[in-house]
């Protein structure tokens, strides 16, 4: 739970690949720390979904996003930039969570104040060790912020 807020971690996953959304579900589902994890498959979804717009209007407002670079309508970093330039999300840990190892991705990511910049792995076993590692760190380690509702 979030540190005294008695209320389960809320997270939004914005990764267009069907395969990542199930591995990162079942991952999740093992977590020290009880989550929701909620999914937009797109960037101009991901940004709805933060500004609560249609047709997610009654979206909780996410503890941690975890954000794919490669995505349909408007890219990862897109999204990143909007995230950390809006003052009412500029708070929200963003975990870039991509299959690019590219050091020019990872520098774009963090001049766009992403909190953290990881690869997803191809073996199984392996993303699930990161995925588990994410919910060791963000969720069961360090402290959020306190949510806020827009």
């Amino acid at each position: 739970m979030n540190e005294g807020t008695g209320y389960a971690i809320e997270i939004l996953l914005v990764e267009d690949n069907i395969g990542d959304v199930r591995l990162t579900k079942e991952a999740l589902s093992e977590a020290k720390v009880p989550n929701r994890l909620h999914v937009a498959q797109d960037g101009v979804a991901a940004l709805q979904f933060l500004r609560k717009e249609q047709p997610y209007s009654d979206s909780p407002h996410p503890d941690l996003v975890l954000l794919d670079l490669n995505l349909p309508k408007k890219s990862g970093l897109e999204v990143l930039a909007q995230i950390k330039q809006d003052p009412v999300l500029r708070t929200i840990p963003v975990i870039i969570l991509t299959s690019s190892n590219a050091e020019s991705d990872v520098l774009k990511c963090y001049d766009n104040h992403a909190n953290a910049y990881v690869t997803k792995p191809v073996e199984l076993e392996k993303y699930f060790t990161i995925v588990e590692r994410i919910d060791d760190f963000w969720l069961a380690t360090a402290r959020l912020p306190a949510s806020h509702p827009q």
